[in-house]
């Protein structure tokens, strides 16, 4: 297994993963003598996928990676250099493309840790340094933290379906390609699966790996029970057979048949596969089957489009699944196929360093209107650690004594804050200077850290249909600030 989530896998240059615009908007900052005025961005969502109450953060890994590797290299400057403008001219003079080559990674990340549950308007990372290399980062940290927190969180909630009973991500097949397939295989991981068909990603990223076989091997075989003997043969421990390649309840008997065949020479069958039909009727006729020929151990595996909502449906009607193959719905993060993060300016240094000149991008609809400055996230706790509210505020100025958390979509609604009231930071230092300051979690911590934080949210929450919506505030005095400069922009 690889330490290098990323690099392991590509080669070591990746800074071409990007848009053209990163690129020429850092030019144009080189040209203009600000590529090293200091400022912040933040990457975050704005509304939860799933229509659900919570995701989950993810991707943070491939973040560390990439940006400990950022460098150009000379074939990606020759490739820089060939690109033409619309009269001819080259795209990016030489000078600019020799700073680029020299150019060194200097930027502060703070970011929640993988396996943090996050809401709407939280910044997931704060990147804070030169503006040209802030902005040039952009895309790139997008693309690895809005599909992986995506899967993530799908995971969690087909893991919260299924309970205490074995989930297998089967996606790689349908998943959007390579890193697509091995992405999901990783986030899903991170949020609650319990192994994955994807060999590759069970050897880069330690995952444990998991599989049936297809019905294209009872077919390559003259009968049903010819083909599940045959595989017992190569796999007297780790059979699981397909059986409704012609006639599920028929291919029950002909797995039975094997599987006294199996134990009187001293192995036991691990379970049948169901891939298509009513699967609530096929399972528990199934069991029915297995439990009166002296096999109540052989578990049941359920495949074939499932999902979180599939799932409880078929826990409601009584199915006796106890392990559940999931795979298009997974990875394709089934029926929302992006997260939707942004990554907005918030801050920049004044021209004579004297302070901070704060932003924000507005827009007809104030959800969509960023929040200015330099911000963390405080979550605040009850005494056995459960959520009860999340409070952004400005790190560049001091916070009130007294705190209260305002409503940034409807300002009568406010919450004072308890002076007592227990509180974690949930950004924490990355790299400082572009170098890295803490040892990442495992991806078995982090997937721990998931698990234990979609618990602690209240069931409310948690739930698949209209979910509770969790508080998260502005500081009062951010907020105020932001409505001031809102006003401002708009000449009022």
């Amino acid at each position: 297994m690889t330490s290098a989530p990323l690099s392991g896998l590509y080669a070591p240059s990746l800074s071409l993963l990007t848009d053209l615009y990163q690129l020429t908007m850092a030019y144009g900052y080189w040209q203009q003598g600000l590529q090293d005025r200091e400022a912040v961005f933040h990457l975050y969502f704005r509304r939860a996928p799933f229509q659900g109450g919570y995701a989950v953060a993810a991707g943070l890994a491939y973040v560390v990676d990439f940006l400990e590797n950022l460098h150009f290299s000379d074939d990606d400057l020759t490739y820089l250099g060939s690109l033409r403008s619309a009269k001819g001219a080259p795209l990016f003079p030489a000078e600019f493309l020799a700073y680029l080559k020299t150019m060194e990674f200097r930027c502060d990340v703070d970011a929640m840790p993988e396996g943090t549950v996050a809401f709407g308007n939280e910044p997931l990372l704060r990147v804070r340094g030169p503006l040209l290399q802030a902005q040039l980062i952009e895309t790139a940290l997008l693309t690895m933290v809005n599909f992986q927190t995506l899967i993530a969180t799908k995971a969690t909630r087909i893991r919260e379906a299924a309970g205490t009973d074995t989930v297998l991500e089967f996606g790689l097949r349908r998943a959007q390609g390579p890193d697509g397939g091995l992405s999901a295989s990783r986030a899903a991981y991170l949020g609650g699966v319990d192994a994955t068909s994807n060999v590759l990603a069970g050897h880069l990223y330690g995952i444990p790996v998991k599989g049936t076989h297809a019905h294209s091997w009872v077919m390559a075989f003259e009968d049903e029970e010819t083909a599940f003997t045959a595989y017992a043969r190569a796999f007297p421990d780790d059979s699981v057979f397909l059986v409704d390649t012609y006639d599920t309840l028929e291919g029950v008997r002909h797995a039975i048949k094997v599987a006294r065949q199996m134990r009187a020479q001293g192995h036991e069958l691990g379970g049948i596969r169901l891939d298509s039909g009513d699967l609530a009727y096929l399972s528990r006729e199934a069991r029915e089957l297995l439990n009166e020929a002296g096999f109540p151990n052989v578990r049941i595996v359920a495949s074939n489009d499932l999902e979180e909502n599939l799932i409880t449906s078929l826990k409601l009607q009584g199915a006796k699944i106890d392990t559940w193959g999931i795979g298009t719905q997974l990875v394709t993060a089934y029926d929302q196929p992006a997260l939707g993060g942004v990554y907005k300016l918030a801050a920049l240094r004044k021209a004579d360093d004297s302070g901070w000149d704060f932003t924000i991008k507005l827009s007809e609809q104030l959800a969509k209107t960023s929040i200015p400055g330099i911000l963390q996230v405080r979550r605040y706790e009850s005494e056995k650690g459960q959520p009860r509210a999340d409070m952004l505020y400005n790190t560049a100025e001091p916070l009130p004594a007294q705190l209260t958390i305002v409503d940034p979509l409807d300002a009568t609604r406010r919450r004072a804050v308890r002076p007592e009231a227990p509180f974690r930071e949930l950004l924490e230092p990355v790299f400082r200077q572009g170098k890295l300051v803490q040892q990442l979690p495992t991806l078995a911590e982090s997937r721990a850290r998931a698990h234990r934080e979609v618990l602690a949210l209240d069931p409310s929450i948690r739930r698949f249909l209209n979910p509770h919506t969790y508080p998260v505030g502005l500081e009062e005095s951010l907020n105020t600030f932001r409505t001031q400069l809102i006003l401002a922009k708009r000449g009022v």
